[in-house]
């Protein structure tokens, strides 16, 4: 299996990145990430859509490398599997069109992210204490220079990146382990 950390893709064609930037994909990603292959079918059931739609979807995400058909399956009980690599855009140099798709598929990702802190924030009191404890959010402002700022991000991708094996290799997850949404940013200020 590929270990996520080593292997980060750089995104230049924009149709990759519209590929995914579009909500329910993210959900079908997210899950298959999480909860490893599954068939269209099942993936409806966890996401609330139509098989039919589901198996359209992936068919679109296969088409740009972000899942494969994992092996085992036949006919319409095939099942997917997310591709554990890492993605990268933004290059200063980027046409107006990558420049647009990356701004869509910021905007997406980070609705998507906001979603599921706001859903553990409705559900927290239901938690462990321990987990309720454990979970934060951070948020401070800092006067920095460009090259403490590119410091900043690579000691935080760093600390961020530590555990990337386990996501795509359940037999590396601890016992008493959970999902953790990882989500940081660090933006000249307006």
């Amino acid at each position: 299996m590929v270990d996520a950390r080593h292997e980060i893709r750089q995104v230049t064609d924009p149709r990759m990145l519209r590929a995914l930037a579009h909500p329910l994909r993210l959900r079908l990603m997210n899950e298959l990430a999480m909860r490893g292959p599954a068939t269209a079918t099942e993936l409806a059931e966890q996401v609330g859509e139509s098989p039919s739609n589901c198996s359209w979807h992936l068919r679109q995400l296969a088409r740009f490398g972000y899942v494969e058909e994992a092996e085992g399956g036949v006919g319409r009980n095939r099942p997917w599997r997310w591709i554990p690599v890492g993605h990268r855009w933004g290059d200063p140099d980027d046409s107006p069109e990558m420049v647009r798709a990356g701004e869509e598929m910021g905007n997406i990702l980070m609705a998507f992210e906001l979603a599921q802190r706001n859903a553990w924030e409705a559900t927290r009191t239901a938690e462990p204490p321990d987990w309720q404890r454990a979970a934060y959010t951070n948020q401070h402002v800092a006067w920095l220079t460009v090259e403490e700022l590119t410091e900043l991000n690579t000691a935080i991708t760093e600390l961020m990146s530590r555990h990337l094996d386990r996501v795509g290799d359940p037999a590396r997850r601890p016992a008493g382990s959970r999902p953790v949404r990882l989500v940081a940013w660090a933006v000249p200020a307006a």
